[in-house]
């Protein structure tokens, strides 16, 4: 079911930009008069939401395979698809940790974890979790440590399991990190441990919103750039 043209842009994105993406809002309402309603939660479920007929209007995913999959069943509109911004993993730990790592081939992650877990997104599904499995593969060390992995629904379901102290350390991205100052980084993945981290954006094939092509639009302007490299996001996109 689509929304009006009137009513205001539904935006489904992925918890990890929370923080950035509310103010971007906040700088979208100063500058045009008008406001967006953003739904946060893990690429995989607003994705399942959007199949499923959720009236979103623009969707913006952690990753490129949740893009494809609604490309796939031509549920965005091509033309209007777009990588908006990149990122980096990194392990943490809770702020007064006495834990050190250095990411490398075979590091000793499992010691490191003891008795804990390690708090992930989903694995399987949440592109948190699939780039973290990926880069943990790459090392050698995803088979000591997938018994204890405590899998959340989101990236940020699992920061706040680190920054409770429920898990001794956890992989999210540096932004997530950057936006907590319970948690501390130990250390950043190396991009060649995982694909390229990359932010796609796309209004959905449904949306007949007046405004959706405006607010994507904004989404590339140099205020919307400010407030993304502020929060420690890489823009790719261009005005």
């Amino acid at each position: 079911m689509a929304r009006a043209a009137d009513q205001e842009p539904l935006i489904f994105a992925a918890a990890s930009l929370k923080d950035a993406l509310d103010a971007v809002d906040g700088a979208w309402r100063n500058e045009s008069g008008g406001r967006v309603v953003i739904s946060y939660g893990a690429s995989s479920a607003l994705a399942k939401q959007i199949e499923q007929g959720a009236p979103a209007d623009v969707f913006i995913s952690a990753d490129e395979d949740w893009m494809d999959y609604l490309a796939t069943h031509r549920l965005i509109k091509p033309d209007t698809r777009f990588d908006l911004l990149g990122n980096s993993l990194v392990l943490i730990a809770p702020k007064d940790s006495t834990l050190t790592a250095k990411i490398a081939p075979a590091f000793p992650l499992a010691a490191l974890i003891g008795e804990g877990h390690l708090a992930m997104a989903n694995t399987d599904s949440v592109p948190a979790g699939k780039y973290g499995k990926a880069a943990l593969t790459k090392l050698g060390v995803w088979d000591q440590v997938s018994g204890k992995i405590a899998q959340a629904e989101n990236v940020r379901a699992a920061l706040l399991l680190v920054s409770r102290g429920e898990a001794p350390l956890g992989i999210v991205y540096a932004t997530d990190a950057r936006s907590d100052p319970n948690v501390k980084v130990l250390d950043i993945f190396p991009e060649d441990t995982h694909p390229p981290i990359i932010y796609p954006v796309a209004e959905t094939v449904g949306s007949t919103n007046k405004d959706a092509g405006a607010f994507l639009a904004f989404l590339k302007s140099s205020a919307a750039r400010g407030v993304f490299e502020a929060q420690g996001f890489r823009v790719l996109s261009t005005p």
